[in-house]
């Protein structure tokens, strides 16, 4: 440990996956555990999706690709932007990575000095915080809650830039609460950022099709913004898929020029196989993938429906991705079964290890008052993991 950098011992490890860990050494013992702690559809790849995927093994796509991406895949990027989002990008201010965590760490890497100051609207997603702790700067979290819907402010955001913010990361649909921030919401942020030019924006937009109300809209689409805004998105969530990692950007070209040179030191291209099908999925009408994104919508009512009959469960109704985000600090404090629950990761573990439900504590995410509940998880599995936590609660 000692030998080790200052760097890799500052950063915190993944709680989603530290959960998953847990819940996997749980299962291992012959405990059933129902998973409920990662951000991953249950669903398989589309059959479409996987097609061009062996086509492209017949293809012999086998060498290294372009650092940024193949020329073809970049020109469906710019389609999707447009057609999806009202966005005009050139393939030159397009990056393609290995999923949009890396999009996201280039981002920081070529944007963040020492001790600049980056802004998180809490909940956040749990890698942010670390990512901006890697570039050696520092994040300023910006609380909300549950009764304003997880949505900072204009006022809260004013209050939170200093001299040194140098980024802002917004996330809608939001990973963990599953907020969407509507048009007018955004546009009442824009109005602060126009006032401080020298302000960075990252929107992350990988839940963009996974959304129950109106359409989410894009920071980048705010003319002003448009010129310090970086779009991130991926093919993970709305596509069912994870595994294959595929996330891009869509940025001022200075800075796409800037990640492509970070990224080719570090990963160079990213899977060229999993590039060809990409083309495929981006191209094809977003109505391919509503049947996930409906029975999204049905297990959300039905999650929601079984949360609010457990007495001390505070829940929203989120708007976007298939997460919700209960405050369970009526629970702090108490004892069960000789067990104290002192804060959200205290009650997420006595789920765990009492129910046999693996959940995510909100600490990871900026808000301590919470737990996420994943329901990418079937209907049946979801209604087991919630009479499980109804009778260890009872």
């Amino acid at each position: 440990m000692e030998a080790l950098s200052e760097r890799i011992n500052s950063l915190p490890a993944s709680a989603t996956l530290a959960m998953a860990a847990k819940a996997r050494e749980l299962k291992s013992q012959g405990i059933d555990v129902i998973g409920l702690s990662l951000g991953e559809p249950d669903f398989n790849t589309p059959e479409f999706i996987k097609e061009a995927a062996i086509q492209a093994v017949n293809d012999n796509y086998n060498s290294y690709s372009p650092v940024d991406g193949y020329a073809d895949l970049k020109e469906a990027v710019c389609e999707k932007f447009k057609r999806d989002n009202g966005l005009n990008y050139t393939p030159a201010q397009v990056v393609v990575s290995t999923g949009a965590k890396q999009s996201i760490a280039n981002v920081c890497m070529v944007l963040l000095n020492p001790g600049d100051d980056v802004l998180l609207p809490a909940p956040y997603w749990v890698s942010y915080s670390a990512i901006v702790t890697l570039a050696e700067a520092n994040p300023i979290v910006v609380p909300t809650g549950i009764e304003q819907n997880f949505k900072i402010t204009p006022e809260q955001l004013e209050a939170a830039i200093t001299p040194k913010t140098k980024l802002i990361m917004f996330n809608s649909p939001n990973n963990p609460s599953g907020t969407v921030y509507t048009e007018a919401e955004y546009r009442a942020l824009a109005a602060v950022l126009e006032k401080h030019p020298s302000i960075y924006i990252l929107s992350d937009e990988i839940y963009e099709h996974i959304n129950y109300g109106e359409k989410a809209f894009s920071l980048a689409a705010i003319p002003s913004l448009y010129d310090r805004t970086i779009t991130v998105n991926g093919l993970a969530k709305a596509f069912a898929m994870t595994g294959w990692r595929i996330g891009y950007i869509g940025a001022p070209e200075w800075i796409a020029r800037a990640c492509n040179k970070m990224q080719g030191q570090i990963t160079s291209g990213t899977n060229c196989i999993a590039q060809r099908a990409a083309i495929t999925a981006l191209k094809a009408p977003v109505d391919k993938i509503q049947y996930m994104i409906d029975e999204f919508k049905n297990r959300r009512s039905l999650i929601i429906d079984l949360l609010r009959n457990i007495n001390g469960f505070q829940v929203n109704e989120p708007d976007g991705a298939f997460y919700v985000f209960p405050d369970v600090s009526s629970f702090f404090g108490k004892t069960f079964q000789g067990q104290t629950i002192q804060n959200a990761t205290d009650f997420a573990l006595f789920l765990l290890e009492k129910a046999h439900v693996a959940t995510v504590t909100g600490d990871a995410f900026g808000d301590p008052n919470c737990i996420r509940i994943s329901y990418a998880a079937s209907q049946e599995q979801i209604k087991e993991a919630l009479q499980r936590i109804a009778k260890v609660l009872h």
